[in-house]
């Protein structure tokens, strides 16, 4: 860690840890309920449950990037944050919007709409707490004594992601055109501006982990960013196919769509091709694990899986079932979750000055969390295609045709424990980890790009005891 206000990440990142903590609680719930054990059903409503998961998703991601960025940013710009108290306050505004938003779908305040479910007065103070955010990293980008590609791409992504929130507060009484803005911000998110949130993480872990030069990196991230934008805009189509609007979106979509799996597997070969030209045997390999499976299960799931059902003629029977989740899972573990996960290993040990990274319960994370993901996967992947065929090809009712697929819901409680035991594995390590110091500690190793402005893996401080 090189700047002191560095360690604001250090508490973001522990406000992710608590709500993904959370989410994992609520999937349970809806595991469960799945396989008709609904006992809590009174108390949480399936549609609650799943309000409340996906929203817990949407902000310990927002929170990771929120953390990344001021951990990047700073040394990126080479300063210290423009407004550090700012930042503190920004991140206790966004918990307490966040808190009071689920505890509201709880008692049914709520908008009622798929991923956007926020009630509206929560939504304009979500989007001033982003707009100090985005202040807060611009005014030190601007301020800094140097402005990278890297830090560029990052700070734009964010600030497209905290824009393309507002299509998705405007009214309408027409369920076509809500959808249809609703998209605006659900996908250009996800398969948008979120990618090229990834794209400056990447950049900025792999720089650091490799010893590749910056110039190298940063052509790549050129590469991610047109591939991006080419094929993830008009791919929004894949979500107009059936709510209403004109069937050329049939065309836009399938065409677009099958051009989006291109942009992962330029990350996928990307994070392969820097780990190989590694220059040097950086001591935190974890954090280089997590960096390069980032790159290789964002393309398995978001990428392969994303393309196995967004054409029309495949689409027409799989959207809205299991497959859709089956995909969900996996592309936001692989693209978003692994990348939060993989900056979090990177900065604690230089938040701390401990390296817990060398310990065995760091390897458990990884293995556990991963295999189990794959499992949960697969279970969804069968799930859903028994779901399509019996409801979608045979015409079975919808409830009746859940009490079938409830036997491969005990598959999914397995594999789900078994990424339970992973992520908690993580979150012991972070805890473990304690809190950061008050001075810098310097980082391991020199700057990839040849910056002689870190300090070497020895000047850390001692290990904690075990």
């Amino acid at each position: 860690m090189k700047y002191k206000s560095q360690k604001v990440a250090y508490w973001f990142f522990a406000a992710c840890m608590l709500l993904f903590s959370l989410q994992i609680v609520y999937g349970f719930i809806m595991a469960f309920a799945h396989m008709g054990f609904d006992g809590l059903h009174q108390i949480i409503p399936f549609n609650v449950a799943r309000a409340t998961h996906t929203n817990l998703l949407v902000m310990w991601m927002l929170l990771g990037f929120m953390g990344a960025a001021y951990f990047i940013i700073p040394e990126e710009a080479d300063r210290e944050i423009y407004w550090p108290r700012l930042a503190y306050v920004q991140l206790i505004a966004f918990v307490l919007v966040g808190v009071t938003a689920v505890i509201g779908f709880h008692f049914g305040w709520w908008e009622g709409r798929k991923f956007l479910e926020i009630p509206r007065p929560l939504d304009y103070l979500v989007v001033i707490d982003v707009l100090l955010f985005i202040a807060n990293i611009g005014m030190t980008i601007w301020k800094g004594r140097r402005m990278t590609t890297t830090s560029m791409v990052l700070f734009f992504g964010l600030l497209m992601a905290a824009l393309l929130y507002l299509p998705g507060m405007i009214d309408t009484n027409n369920q076509t055109t809500d959808s249809y803005l609703r998209w605006w911000v659900v996908h250009l998110w996800v398969e948008g501006v979120w990618e090229l949130i990834m794209g400056g993480i990447l950049a900025f872990l792999l720089v650091k982990l490799t010893g590749v030069d910056r110039e190298i990196v940063e052509k790549w991230l050129y590469v991610i960013v047109g591939l991006t934008f080419l094929s993830g805009i008009l791919g929004t189509g894949h979500h107009y196919y059936y709510i209403g609007t004109p069937r050329y979106w049939l065309i836009i979509g399938g065409v677009f769509s099958a051009m989006e799996p291109l942009a992962f597997l330029a990350m996928a070969i990307y994070g392969i091709t820097m780990w190989r030209k590694a220059g040097r045997h950086h001591p935190n390999q974890i954090a280089l694990l997590w960096t390069v499976g980032t790159c290789v299960m964002s393309f398995v799931g978001a990428g392969f899986l994303g393309f196995a059902h967004t054409l029309p003629q495949v689409n027409l029977y799989t959207h809205g079932t299991l497959v859709t989740a089956m995909h969900g899972h996996l592309a936001f573990w692989g693209a978003y979750a692994m990348l939060i996960l993989a900056i979090i290993s990177y900065s604690l040990p230089l938040m701390t000055g401990r390296k817990r990274y060398k310990g065995p319960t760091a390897s458990l994370a990884f293995w556990a969390s991963n295999i189990g993901m794959l499992a949960m996967t697969v279970a969804f992947g069968i799930a859903g295609v028994a779901q399509v065929t019996l409801e979608r090809r045979m015409g079975l009712d919808f409830l009746d045709v859940q009490k079938e697929i409830q036997v491969h819901f005990l598959g999914l409680v397995i594999a789900a424990s078994l990424f339970t035991v992973g992520a908690g594995a993580f979150i012991y390590d972070f805890i473990r980890y304690g809190m950061p110091n008050a001075e810098p500690t310097g980082s391991p190793l020199e700057d990839g790009d040849g910056d002689q402005d870190e300090s070497s893996d020895a000047e850390l401080a001692p290990e904690v005891a075990e």
